[in-house]
């Protein structure tokens, strides 16, 4: 079975996809929330999103690799994380799966799998 990584497009398709989402966060006023949950520079935001999508999707484990396991829960436990949150970051990552061309059904699961981890990564109510 193909993984996801491949069906998005590889690499470059997932390079695509973090800039966008972070285009979007950067410039759109419906993610004003999650975007002050970051540093002034996103730089090291895109890279790190990358690295693990990378692996998150089914290719090379670069996070892995480069940080170790990406114990998401605890590294974002510095950060209040609510359904606003979750909401935002959803909208920005289906918006940005929608902007980059992926295909429908790939779009809606992608959008179940990431449901499922920014779901897990609510820290308050």
């Amino acid at each position: 079975m193909e993984t996801h990584y491949a069906r998005i497009g590889g690499e470059a398709a997932v390079r695509r996809l973090v800039d966008r989402f972070y285009d979007l966060m950067d410039q759109q006023q419906e993610f004003k929330g999650i975007r002050e949950l970051h540093a002034k520079s996103l730089k090291a935001s895109r890279e790190k999103l990358f690295l693990f999508l990378s692996g998150w999707l089914g290719g090379r484990q670069l996070y892995v690799e480069k940080y170790g396991h990406p114990r998401l829960r605890q590294r974002h436990l510095p950060f209040a994380i609510g359904e606003p949150e979750r909401d935002q970051w959803m909208s920005c990552m289906v918006q940005a799966m929608h902007d980059i061309g992926l295909e429908e059904g790939l779009r809606e699961e992608l959008k179940r799998a990431f449901w499922k981890t920014a779901d897990f990564m609510r820290n308050k109510e």
